[in-house]
C-alpha cells in the first residue's frame, strides 16, 4: 500500500502517519543492522531482542511482527552462557519466540510460519532422582540448560509449531501445523502431530515424497 493510495483514500493526516511509521521502521532496522553488522535485514519494530551480544544473525534476514529472541543469561541464582545462531536467508513470520539458555541454531534458508515456539530449556526437572515438586511455583523451578536445538538448512515450520529441547530437525524437512517436535526428525522428512511423527520421506531416485512407516 503506497503513499499515493493512502493520501487519496484517507487524506493528509493518515498519509503523514504512514510516512512517520515507515521512517521509524527504517531507523529501527538501521539500528538493528548496526548491532548485528548486517546490510540486508528486516525486523518489524515490535520485536523484542534480549541478550543481543549472544545472538548472531546472518544476511538477508526477515522477521514479521512480535518476534521475540531471548538469550537468557540468568534465572534466579543460576547463570548461563547462551547462544542463538541464525544463518543466512531465514524468513520468520509473526509472533515467533526463540529462547535459549544453551544453544539454538537455525540453518540457511529456513522458513517459519507464525506463532512458533523454539526452546532449548524447560522449567524444572521431571526425570531422574531429583525431580521438581508440583508444589513449587513453575517460575522458580531450576531451568534445565544442558540441551540444544538445531534446525538444519531448508527446513519449513508450519503454523503453531513447538520445538522442544534436545531436538535436531534434519535438512530439507517440513513440520506440519500444530505439531510438537519432542524428538529428532531425520533429513528430508515430513512430520506432523503431537508428538511429531514422520509421515513421508523424500525419495531422491523417484523425486517423490513417499509415505513412511505406518502411514504407507
Amino acid at each position: 500500500m503506497g503513499i499515493y493510495y493512502i493520501l487519496k483514500r484517507h487524506g493528509i493526516f493518515f498519509g503523514i502517519l504512514f510516512i512517520y511509521r515507515n521512517l521509524l521502521q527504517r531507523i529501527f532496522n538501521i539500528i538493528i543492522g548496526n548491532q548485528f553488522n548486517l546490510k540486508k535485514i528486516y525486523i518489524h519494530s515490535s520485536a523484542k531482542i534480549v541478550g543481543h551480544k549472544n545472538i548472531v544473525i546472518g544476511q538477508n534476514f526477515y522477521a514479521g511482527r512480535d518476534l521475540w529472541l531471548e538469550a537468557v543469561y540468568s534465572h534466579g541464582e543460576l547463570k548461563y552462557n547462551p547462544k542463538i545462531l541464525i544463518k543466512n536467508n531465514v524468513a520468520i513470520n509473526d509472533s515467533v519466540h526463540i529462547a535459549a539458555t544453551n544453544y539454538i541454531e537455525i540453518g540457511n534458508n529456513v522458513l517459519m510460519a507464525s506463532k512458533i515456539f523454539i526452546s532449548d530449556h524447560i522449567h524444572g526437572d521431571y526425570s531422574g532422582d531429583e525431580q521438581s515438586s508440583p508444589e513449587t511455583a513453575p517460575n522458580i523451578r531450576p531451568v534445565n540448560s544442558d540441551k540444544s536445538v538445531i534446525i538444519e538448512d531448508n527446513v519449513w515450520l508450519g503454523e503453531f509449531v513447538s520445538v522442544l529441547p534436545g531436538v535436531i530437525i534434519g535438512k530439507g524437512s517440513i513440520i506440519g501445523c500444530n505439531s510438537v517436535v519432542s524428538k529428532c526428525i531425520p533429513p528430508y522428512s515430513i512430520a506432523v502431530g503431537n508428538p511429531a511423527r514422520v509421515v513421508k520421506k523424500y525419495n531422491f531416485t523417484t523425486k517423490i515424497w513417499e509415505r513412511y512407516g505406518l502411514f504407507k
